[in-house]
């Protein structure tokens, strides 16, 4: 149970829900298959699969849900060409031209036909709540993917206060000060061989590199020329390794080795144990590399967050002010 991927939410107001809670709400969405003349649905399903019936797995005050969807496949080619000798047929009986809105209706009949027959696209997407860290991390390679499970979520248990993280300065702003030496990459952060450079303008060129020095020359003159970089490979704290993107968006997480050696002390045999091993593991990563992130991005923009019972709005959080905050807390396990 490793996260490729981590789309971050921050709860925009503390959210107080337990492990029987959220598996009564998600039970009411349990996935079920597709009807005959459905193409798309979605469902929750157990994380653990065929090791468990629950569709909540908590660890350590961590909820793990999964949203699986399935998607009916319809290859365009055969629909078109379906469509095209229904047409002909008609228009060589009735010696007219059909309309657009005509050959729409045939269009979609063609595929009600087809659906039946259809094969089906299955996907599982992974989320958890931390409730106590005031975060919620979907393992989703792009923004849509984790939306769709943020609304699959709010739609099951009412409500769903969330949004993704701000900064107090532009995150691509940041990755190019760490490129071009303008401002000082953080201890905690080693640069690693790719990046991706973007000049400004909807119309502006991409450079992608890898496997070069990123602070080299080549990379220097994109920078001189007014490129920005938009993706970063990084590494935390020789722990974690992964590409952050303008957005935020944490791709191609991978664990280091100290992690693993510690899953291998769990029992092999023992699939459930394994699994709650490398969940609880990841999830103590993920709770020190998020809060360290946002602090090496400038620190986190609280203004929209709302804490405890106050309902006024707190001012923005310097990271002078959270690097403190976690040095106090940095004794204490993330749950």
């Amino acid at each position: 149970m490793w996260f490729r991927n981590a789309r971050v939410f921050r709860f925009t107001k503390p959210v107080d829900i337990s492990a029987e809670q959220l598996e009564q709400a998600l039970a009411a969405d349990a996935f079920k298959p597709c009807g005959p003349q459905e193409t798309v649905r979605h469902g929750w399903v157990p994380p653990l699969g065929k090791h468990s019936e629950q569709l909540v797995h908590s660890a350590n005050g961590y909820h793990l849900i999964t949203l699986r969807k399935e998607e009916k496949l319809l290859p365009g080619s055969v629909v078109k060409e379906l469509v095209d000798e229904k047409v002909e047929a008609i228009e060589a009986e009735q010696h007219r031209k059909l309309r657009r809105a005509e050959k729409d209706e045939i269009k979609e009949q063609v595929m009600l036909e087809m659906l039946p027959q259809a094969f089906s696209k299955n996907r599982r997407s992974y989320a958890y709540l931390a409730p106590k860290d005031g975060v919620m991390v979907v393992d989703a390679g792009s923004a849509k993917q984790a939306d769709e499970l943020a609304s699959a979520l709010r739609k099951s248990i009412g409500s769903l206060p969330v949004r993704p993280p701000a900064v107090t300065q532009a995150p691509a702003l940041t990755l190019t000060g760490w490129l071009d030496e303008s401002i000082d990459v953080p201890a905690s952060l080693t640069l690693g061989d790719e990046c991706e450079l973007k000049a400004p303008g909807e119309d502006g060129g991409v450079v992608r590199c890898k496997g070069l020095d990123l602070q080299g020359d080549e990379i220097r003159s994109h920078l001189d020329a007014g490129m920005q970089a938009t993706r970063l490979a990084l590494t935390w704290e020789d722990s974690v390794s992964f590409v952050l993107d303008e957005e935020l968006g944490i791709r191609r997480l991978k664990f280091g080795d100290t992690l693993q050696e510690k899953l291998d002390d769990v029992d092999a045999d023992d699939a459930a144990a394994r699994f709650d091993a490398s969940f609880s593991l990841m999830t103590l990563e993920l709770a020190r590399l998020i809060p360290g992130l946002l602090v090496a991005l400038g620190g986190e923009d609280r203004s929209a967050i709302v804490d405890g019972d106050r309902s006024e709005r707190p001012a923005p959080v310097a990271a002078a002010d959270v690097e403190a905050e976690v040095a106090m807390d940095s004794t204490q396990p993330p749950w």
